[in-house]
């Protein structure tokens, strides 16, 4: 019994993860209150970044980090990107990073951060942390969900010119 009812939370979860029409959360289609904010990861604060970076190894994840990094690793998997940070806060934090693709490499097109700002603010949102609404170079906002999980949309890379 409980391998069927296993089995039928799997069908529905991946039932749920299809593109439908019926299902417009994860449809294709742009509308006004869609949001991009960019490619996700989870940003983790470790305590020791080799130990922590040897630990994802085993679990299939391989490093991408850039040469200038101090106390931080970014870890890929096939499916999953990670950052590992080593004193440099202390909460796990989710990340979106508006104007990059999974390999940090710079979208033609992508809603800026300041776009978003200005969204979060129409609808409400309150920002921790907020960036200046008139520069152009990379620039972060923080806020926090109401369970107090923190968010970065955290932009490396200049205002896309339209």
């Amino acid at each position: 019994m409980r391998r069927i009812l296993f089995g039928f939370l799997v069908c529905m979860l991946c039932a749920c993860g299809k593109k439908s029409p019926n299902n417009p959360a994860i449809s294709e289609s742009k509308g006004p209150d869609q949001v991009n904010l960019g490619n996700f990861s989870v940003s983790l604060a470790v305590k020791d970044l080799e130990e922590s970076r040897a630990f994802y190894e085993k679990l299939g994840f391989r490093e991408v980090t850039p040469p200038e990094a101090k106390n931080w690793a970014i870890m890929q998997s096939e499916t999953a990107t990670i950052g590992l940070f080593q004193g440099m806060f202390e909460r796990n934090i989710l990340t979106f990073n508006p104007g990059w693709d999974r390999a940090t490499n710079t979208l033609p097109e992508f809603e800026d951060v300041r776009e978003l700002q200005a969204r979060f603010k129409e609808k409400g949102i309150s920002l921790m942390l907020e960036t200046d609404p008139n520069g152009t170079g990379a620039a972060h906002v923080l806020l926090e969900d109401p369970d107090g999980n923190q968010i970065l949309i955290d932009q490396h890379v200049p205002k896309p010119v339209k």
